[in-house]
């Protein structure tokens, strides 16, 4: 299976571009050096990136995290923020990681819209199979939009209003009883 999502993203880039070596922005990422390899996966096509054994049109990088080009994006300029090291869903990412992650989303995104000559963005966590998830390793899209794009379906329907009965707090109760099971630290903002 990761075989076959490493050659669909493969079949999306085309190595021998029109850039010169100076402007190369298809390329590996240059921080495999950077990452000790006991925190990624063999076959996690997300390390392969980072490792630099698969190429990717590189946006951003820091000493955590990588910004790309979706190679299978909804739409122009659909980018993955993807942490170094790997951590197959958001509850295995550390606070620390998920916090420099999103720290990076006003530069980027910003960056993103300008590019794309876009209105605003969806900011997006596919976090689990049920939820759409298709790589193990975390990532957050940053999907440009453009008014009247019609981009998602779910746009068009119908939202109902909270009703705010017995149901939707038996719901607030039990997310609640679960908050109050996590250790005290998960729980304060450091300030």
């Amino acid at each position: 299976m990761e075989a076959r999502r490493l050659s669909i993203l493969c079949s999306h880039l085309n190595p021998a571009g029109p850039y010169s070596a100076r402007d190369s922005i298809l390329r590996v990422s240059d921080c495999s050096s950077k990452v000790e390899s006991s925190n990624l996966q063999n076959d996690c096509v997300f390390c392969k990136i980072v490792r630099g054994e698969s190429p990717c049109l590189k946006l951003y990088e820091d000493e955590t995290c990588l910004c790309i080009l979706d190679t299978s994006p909804l739409i122009h300029g659909h980018s993955l923020i993807i942490p170094k090291l790997h951590y197959p869903t958001l509850e295995e990412t550390p606070p620390s990681v998920v916090a420099a992650m999103c720290s990076k989303v006003p530069l980027i995104s910003n960056a993103i819209v300008k590019a794309t000559d876009s209105d605003s963005f969806n900011l997006l966590v596919n976090n689990g199979a049920a939820a759409g998830q298709v790589i193990f390793h975390t990532h957050i899209h940053i999907i440009p939009r453009k008014e009247r794009d019609c981009l998602w379906t779910s746009e068009s329907l119908h939202r109902h209003t909270l009703k705010l009965d017995k149901e939707a707090s038996q719901l607030a109760s039990r997310v609640r009883e679960q908050l109050c099971r996590l250790p005290e630290e998960q729980l304060v903002q450091p300030s």
